[in-house]
């Protein structure tokens, strides 16, 4: 594969095509906001003006969009990527979306002689930008043996969860057990803060005892410093913890933690977080 096409270039999509030109593809690049696609053309990346049109000549193409009516503007209808794409070449979505629209674009996909793989990924910007993100992949086990050379230039990992849809939902899974996590942690930023403890030595305990994850140490820092350049996007998160719960109650369970988690990022977005890192959520009890 010589030509990827990238569709979608906010700090996940621009990093990823930025490494993608960085190891010597030919890069064509759509984003519903031009100017967003100027610093990638001065690196060398074509700039489409339709999804269609970027996918005219791709090898395969990769969309990373931020929720399933983003995704589905930019794959179908007339100037849409299925619009625009060749018999045989590889599609892959990367962005965090509901099983149901992997699998709809999965059979549309098929329809047209394309194979096609859903392989949303941990990390975030930094990760991005890195070329160190974690490809949570769902599809045909020969259709991600010809693409892990194309994902390898963005990766430090890529696992195969099984069938289209496996991806999906293992990334939702993450990603509400994330925003649990930082929900939590706000709240409990907020009761040392109140108690009048000695905050940094306060965090200095959760982040390097036991509930020190990966997590509570690198959001727990921001909310501390109350730094809310965006990682993840307070409102990304709503929208997953959203699916996330969708599709728990799809396979009969009820995620009641999430519920109450999602409620803070909607009463954080509904305060006009929403556009700040979802670290922003510790601010919400600062409010109060």
């Amino acid at each position: 594969m010589k030509s990827i096409a990238v569709l979608g270039l906010g700090n996940m999509g621009a990093g990823m095509a930025r490494r993608l030109l960085k190891a010597g593809y030919e890069v064509t690049v759509y984003n519903r906001t031009r100017e967003r696609a100027e610093p990638l053309a001065a690196d060398g990346a074509t700039v489409a003006a339709s999804p269609k049109q970027a996918a005219g000549h791709a090898d395969m193409v990769i969309a990373m969009l931020a929720d399933d009516n983003a995704s589905r503007a930019a794959w179908t209808g007339d100037a849409g990527a299925l619009a625009g794409v060749r018999p045989g070449t590889v599609l892959m979505d990367s962005s965090t979306l509901s099983v149901d629209w992997v699998r709809e674009l999965a059979a549309a996909s098929a329809a047209l002689g394309c194979p096609f793989i859903e392989a949303p990924v941990t990390g975030s910007k930094p990760q991005a930008e890195a070329g160190e993100l974690l490809f949570l992949a769902g599809g045909e086990p020969q259709t991600l043996d010809a693409v892990r050379p194309v994902l390898a230039t963005m990766s430090r990992a890529i696992v195969h969860l099984g069938p289209v849809g496996s991806g999906a939902t293992m990334k939702l899974v993450n990603n509400f057990l994330c925003g649990v996590q930082a929900a939590s942690l706000a709240e409990a930023l907020a009761v040392i803060e109140n108690s009048g403890l000695n905050r940094d030595a306060a965090f200095d305990i959760l982040a390097n005892g036991a509930p020190g994850s990966p997590l509570v140490k690198g959001v727990g820092k921001r909310m501390t410093a109350r730094d809310y350049r965006v990682h993840f996007a307070l409102h990304l998160m709503l929208k997953d913890m959203t699916y996330a719960i969708a599709e728990g109650a799809r396979n009969g369970v009820a995620l009641k933690m999430g519920e109450a988690a999602r409620d803070k990022f909607h009463a954080a977005t509904a305060a006009g977080l929403g556009d700040k890192d979802f670290a922003a959520i510790a601010e919400l009890n600062r409010q109060q």
